[in-house]
């Protein structure tokens, strides 16, 4: 059990990194070979391979016991206690409660859990100049779409993993009726979903793109204010919430 996991295309040290498994995590085991173990996570589906250490088995009835009870950890929490020692914990990990446990091993956390009330937008502005890490999903190293998903995750709302999954559902808004927390998806020249980020009202961006940064949202695609041009191309606008 540890803080973030790497989630591997392939059973090798040297394999893409396709994104990350965070803390309490739920997984389904596919297979094991040796030292890797094949998985399928359980709330976004996402296939991979992770370190056979980095996984606490536990029965079916235990898992039923935990994604009863779990839910994730809002952006102010940064630290657990473990049977192992301290440990740190990233924003959108799988917690329980102040004290909880997962199969026979328990947990602390320093504080009793507060509701974030601020919108995703504000959320995702704690994550400003976090590097951008490709299948990242932490607080140091994320990709786009897992800046997407661990924000709305901790608004209570689970969304896929991938920026074109991502784009798949919600409702689509015009550019004139931009609301906070909608959210924007660019596309390649071949069409294709290549990148996603948070607004807000007034039609600023922010988006892993390098780092986490803010730039403004027009109507042609996202001008990044430091360089002076348009870097991507809007595709469409999506509201969740």
């Amino acid at each position: 059990m540890v803080s973030s996991s790497p989630l591997r295309k392939e059973a090798s040290d040297g394999s893409e990194m396709v994104s990350q498994v965070l803390f309490g995590e739920p997984v389904n085991v596919i297979q094991i070979q040796e030292n890797w173990i094949e998985i399928e996570t359980y709330f976004d589906g996402y296939h991979g391979w992770m370190d056979v250490k980095h996984v606490l088995a536990i029965s079916e009835k235990e898992m039923r016991i935990w994604l009863d009870k779990l839910h994730f950890a809002p952006i102010t929490v940064t630290e657990i206690l473990t049977p192992w020692g301290q440990q740190s914990l990233y924003p959108a990990s799988f917690i329980g409660e102040q004290n909880f446990s997962i199969g026979p091993f328990s947990f602390v956390l320093p504080e009793e859990i507060a509701q974030e009330k601020t919108s995703a937008f504000e959320l995702a502005e704690k994550y400003l100049n976090t590097p951008y890490l490709w299948g990242g999903k932490a607080t140091n190293g994320i990709d786009c779409s897992g800046l997407v998903q661990s924000v709305f995750r901790m608004k209570g709302l689970n969304l896929p993993r991938d920026a074109y999954q991502q784009e798949e559902i919600g409702i689509e808004v015009d550019f004139e009726d931009i609301r906070n927390d909608d959210v924007s998806f660019f596309s390649n020249k071949n069409g294709k979903i290549s990148h996603v980020g948070i607004l807000n009202e007034n039609s600023a961006i922010i988006h892993a793109s390098g780092r986490v940064r803010v730039d403004a949202l027009t109507k042609e695609g996202i001008w990044n204010v430091d360089y002076g041009k348009l870097t991507h191309s809007l595709k469409n606008i999506k509201r969740f919430m």
